[in-house]
């Protein structure tokens, strides 16, 4: 992250989060509000989606962790610039075109996936690693901000970033040694206890339901395991990399593959799915991108980092649920295509849908 300059002292920045943010992205830009003070400049903290894990919750209340909702028709004029972090403008929903429209240059990505080429930043660092929150706790370690043991807003920081570390990691099973470092560097100021007050939430009824449905609609193939779950409100769409995480587990499986439509306000569909992987080798960012392809701008429509994925597809014309009829037939006919498209990459022309033992 470079220095700011004191040309722009005063102005005012917005950090725009990715869709439905995780803790990896919540505690890098409270890094990056915190680091960005020392400057003298104020920023504010955008994302769409909702925010509905509940780590993700805690993670926010606990610490005290002020995010302001995306709306469409949001006054943007107000900010001088945008840094998008642990992303690079595929799953920020609308928010790139608006800051377009507004003429509000992209001054950073801090990223630890893969290279997206969706937007330009003034300034890009992404990095080969487990987590964005670890390229920030790299910042501090550099003393963009000197932390102190004492002040309350620096352990909370510590904490959310270390937290940040441990779940982009899949606590340090997939970390590497800049991961491990930065862990290192951030237990001289978080705190524990407070860790793992955030940690330690039961998973929800919503979740528990998602995972059953992953598991009674689960396809095994090739060490695939393919789960459809139909519909979901966009509350409980961070159950899918839940389930996701969950199948991954079972015997047999090194690959899992949960997705659903997730339904949110005024009737807006999106096709989402999470991919999670043991095999060292397999590549998520270019499994999905060749499964899904692009759109009509050329944008992918996912992508991945070590051993994890995601994607998201605009539902358009079919969006909407007239009746239970129509809704079930669309469910098929998106089913079958991801299904399809996955045998299709996996070499696998027929499938036998794997029936859990009763």
């Amino acid at each position: 992250m470079p220095k700011y300059s004191k040309s722009i002292h005063g102005e005012k920045h917005l950090v725009v989060l990715h869709n439905y943010p995780d803790p990896d992205a919540i505690s890098a830009a409270f890094a990056h509000k915190l680091i960005s003070a020392e400057y003298g400049i104020d920023v504010d903290i955008l994302y769409p989606g909702k925010i509905s894990h509940g780590q993700n919750i805690a993670l926010v209340k606990l610490l005290g962790i002020d995010l302001i909702p995306y709306k469409p028709g949001m006054e943007l004029g107000q900010y001088q610039g945008a840094i998008f972090l642990d992303h690079q403008g595929a799953t920020a929903n609308g928010i790139v075109k608006a800051l377009e429209d507004a003429g509000i240059p992209i001054l950073i990505i801090v990223d630890h996936h893969e290279p997206q080429e969706v937007v330009r930043a003034v300034f890009s660092d992404i990095q080969k690693t487990g987590s964005t929150a670890t390229i920030y706790a790299g910042y501090l370690a550099q003393e963009l901000l000197i932390l102190q043991k004492g002040q309350k807003e620096h352990i909370a920081m510590a904490t959310a970033l270390m937290h940040g570390i441990l779940t982009d990691t899949g606590g340090f099973v997939r970390a590497d040694q800049e991961d491990f470092l930065s862990a290192a560097f951030l237990s001289q100021f978080s705190d524990p206890n407070l860790l793992e007050q955030i940690m330690n939430q039961a998973r929800s009824k919503q979740v528990m339901d998602v995972i059953r449905r992953a598991l009674e609609n689960r396809t095994v193939v090739e060490n695939h395991s393919i789960a459809g779950i139909g519909y979901l409100r966009s509350e409980d769409r961070d159950a899918i990399p839940q389930a996701a995480d969950f199948l991954v587990n079972e015997e047999n499986v090194h690959t899992a593959i949960v997705y659903g439509i997730v339904r949110g306000d005024n009737q807006i569909e999106m096709l989402t799915g999470s991919l999670r992987s043991t095999k060292l080798i397999f590549d998520p960012d270019e499994f999905i991108k060749q499964v899904f392809g692009t759109n009509s701008d050329g944008q992918f429509y996912g992508g991945g980092k070590h051993l994890a994925g995601g994607f998201n597809i605009p539902i358009e014309f079919l969006a909407g649920d007239p009746n239970e009829e129509y809704s079930g037939l669309k469910w098929q006919v998106f089913d079958t295509q991801v299904k399809a498209r996955i045998f299709n990459r996996i070499g696998v022309k027929n499938a036998i849908r794997h029936q859990p033992q009763k």
